[in-house]
């Protein structure tokens, strides 16, 4: 969410929709002549956008945060950091040449966000890869894993205190129900397919036999006739 509002707010402030903010033109002016090129165009302001999700997120999570909450708010605060960071670490230079018949003599060049999808993938990868910490005292956290609890934790991290639970298994205390028997789709990649919805463990597969009406037609008058067609399909469920 952090990162969604730095993204789309930068962008406002690029494309004149915002009356707080345009182009970053800090950039302005420098650049590289004996190399043939110079900063110019609109450059994407990410500081006002950053500065915004911070004070729009962080500060609204402070007054709402209630006594023996602060390591939660702590995390909150350490992961909404994380996904605007990741915000600034994708960002691109694109150039524009000039020159005569496209020679490139020249180069303005700007600075721009990635694509959001990028961002998400990003951060889909820092997910993966997440690091369990413990509650300390003075808002202060630590890694779980003793073998490096040494190390700092990076502002680029991504950190939780408890593990989510394992959908794939039932757990009637927690009102999990697990996705053995739940049908899927053999042939999708997507969350529908039974590689991903089975956890691993396989699927069955049965052979159903489906009657309905079919190539119905009105008869004058008035009522209207159809065939019983009967189809034999498989269908896949998990084990």
């Amino acid at each position: 969410m952090a990162a969604g509002l730095v993204h789309a707010v930068t962008r406002s402030c690029s494309a004149g929709n915002m009356t707080e903010c345009s182009c970053d033109m800090s950039l302005l002016g420098s650049g590289s002549p004996t190399e043939g090129w110079h900063w110019g165009g609109c450059s994407d302001d990410i500081a006002f956008g950053t500065s915004f999700s911070r004070r729009f997120i962080d500060n609204s999570v402070k007054n709402i945060s209630t006594r023996g909450e602060d390591a939660l708010l702590t995390m909150n605060q350490h992961n909404s950091e994380a996904g605007r960071q990741v915000v600034a670490k994708t960002m691109l230079t694109d150039c524009r040449c000039h020159g005569v018949s496209g020679s490139c003599a020249v180069k303005t060049c700007w600075r721009t966000m990635a694509a959001f999808e990028r961002v998400g993938a990003y951060l889909k990868e820092r997910y993966e890869n997440s690091v369990q910490v413990v509650d300390r005292s003075k808002r202060k956290v630590r890694r779980k894993d003793k073998d490096h609890r040494q190390t700092p934790i990076s502002k680029e991290e991504l950190i939780f205190f408890n593990k989510s639970p394992n959908y794939c298994l039932e757990d009637r205390r927690l009102g999990m129900t697990g996705t053995r028997g739940r049908r899927c789709n053999r042939t999708s990649a997507g969350p529908d397919g039974c590689n991903l919805l089975c956890c691993g463990r396989g699927y069955n597969t049965h052979v159903v036999r489906h009657v309905e009406r079919c190539e119905c037609k009105f008869v004058w008058c008035c009522y209207v006739h159809c065939r019983r067609c009967e189809t034999m399909n498989d269908m896949h469920t998990c084990k």
